[in-house]
């Protein structure tokens, strides 16, 4: 596997507090001439950014982002704006205390509700595997499969720890055949990315690999 086909697999995100216009249409240059799946960018960036590329890349967004905390009606409400505005993806962060409450519909529902809101858009579900058990993150893939969702996410990048193989796998082994796997954080190189798609992941967040493919010419 070739750096041109591993830059196939990644949304490449620039989601730092700081980042301005500047660096998202950089970000937007990029992932378009290198191949990128997407970009994976701040909300308030979505609409300038999809007037900038067209349909030259697709958009990627967050929603509850980093901590998955907002009410129901907040997401669906950021995940419709958001579409509205030309997103194409939507990555959004689970409410990870009622999840270890043990309000399963709850988190079930909340799926299920931004699904319906993306349609045919893809919808990823960042479960922040850093935080849970093992039992937490086998649940999630029942409830991501059961809802609907395209893929589901290992992490957001901004907790304790990022993306593990070992999740990864566990992912594999227990989401159904319909869902997808993106891993995110900590993905700092070409054989990191290898070792990934190896064993199961399809999407790879990370901002590092372009870099790296730049530095290389």
């Amino acid at each position: 596997m070739n750096t041109k086909d591993i830059l196939k697999f990644v949304d490449h995100t620039q989601l730092s507090q700081c980042a301005i216009w500047q660096d998202i249409r950089s970000l937007c240059d990029d992932a378009i001439k290198y191949g990128t799946a997407s970009v994976c960018i701040p909300p308030c960036y979505v609409k300038q950014a999809k007037e900038y590329v067209g349909n030259k890349i697709p958009i990627c967004t967050v929603i509850g982002f980093p901590n998955g905390y907002n009410t129901l009606a907040v997401k669906e409400a950021e995940t419709k704006e958001a579409l509205s505005k030309g997103a194409d993806e939507i990555d959004m962060v689970i409410n990870i205390a009622q999840l270890k409450a043990g309000n399963l519909n709850y988190v079930l529902n909340e799926v299920k509700t931004l699904k319906t809101a993306c349609g045919s858009k893809v919808l990823k579900v960042i479960i922040e595997t850093c935080l849970l058990s093992q039992e937490e993150k086998i649940t999630m893939c029942k409830i991501v499969t059961e809802a609907g969702a395209d893929f589901i996410k290992t992490s957001t990048g901004f907790s304790k720890a990022g993306a593990t193989l070992e999740d990864v796998k566990l992912f594999k082994e227990n989401v159904g055949p319909n869902v997808k796997i993106k891993a995110a954080g900590g993905i700092s190189s070409f054989e990191d990315a290898i070792r990934f798609i190896e064993a199961g992941a399809s999407r790879l967040g990370t901002s590092r690999l372009v870099k790296l493919a730049k530095e290389s010419e």
